[in-house]
């Protein structure tokens, strides 16, 4: 009897450690694998500016991946013209881009693409409004004032190329190699785990079906 109460009282402390290993082995790659995400910015996404600023700052959860095509900021205005100049320059957890010094007033977007601390690359985008325009007026030319005076002249529109651009949002729900090859580890692991919990269920309920029969025949000697 003594065996048997001995058995059935380890079979709770083997199946809440199959628990916890297998908490471990399903949480803990989906936790490394976190992105970096973007905190803050500068102008704050979907404020108001009074004008555009000279550079657009961005501010991320933990130290970006820097190397050639690693981060990349493009700033569009609201004729999808390209407004930033140069390229972005990442120190730590910051990219800073600069941005021209004329533009117009509109909504403009900002589509960034940065490799978080974990190697994968992870791009969104958000937008602000800029109240007042810093571009020039242009001034008439002879020839077009001469063009706009004269009567039944036929003007053909042109128009011009506007900027399109090359980042797409949500990049980072693109599965990736390792991520694939997490997951299958992880699902390797817990039929792993599913094999031995089992294993252990029915070598218990033999080792049960076995111990009164052992006992009787002790008893009765």
């Amino acid at each position: 009897m003594q065996t048997t109460i001995l058995r059935r009282s380890t079979a709770p402390l083997a199946l809440a450690a199959a628990l916890l290993a297998a908490f471990l082995v399903l949480f803990a790659p989906l936790s490394a694998s976190a992105h970096d995400d973007l905190i803050s910015s500068t102008p704050v996404a979907d404020s108001t500016v009074d004008v555009l600023p000279a550079e657009i700052v961005l501010t991320f959860s933990a130290d970006l991946i820097t190397g050639e095509n690693a981060t990349e900021v493009q700033v569009l205005d609201a004729n999808g013209n390209l407004v930033s100049e140069g390229a972005a320059v990442t120190e730590g957890a910051t990219v800073t881009q600069p941005l021209i010094t004329a533009a117009d007033a509109g909504v403009y977007r900002v589509l960034w693409k940065v490799v978080s601390s974990d190697g994968h690359p992870t791009s969104k985008e958000f937008s602000f409004t800029v109240a007042n325009s810093t571009a020039p007026t242009p001034a008439p030319s002879p020839a077009a004032t001469e063009t706009a005076s004269a009567p039944f002249a036929s003007a053909e529109p042109s128009a011009s190329p506007s900027a399109t651009p090359t980042l797409t949002a949500d990049d980072d729900a693109a599965a990736t190699p390792s991520t694939a090859w997490i997951w299958i580890l992880v699902v390797l692991g817990i039929l792993v785990i599913a094999a031995g919990i089992t294993l252990a269920v029915i070598l218990s309920r033999r080792r049960r079906s076995a111990s009164p029969t052992g006992s009787d025949d002790s008893a009765a000697r």
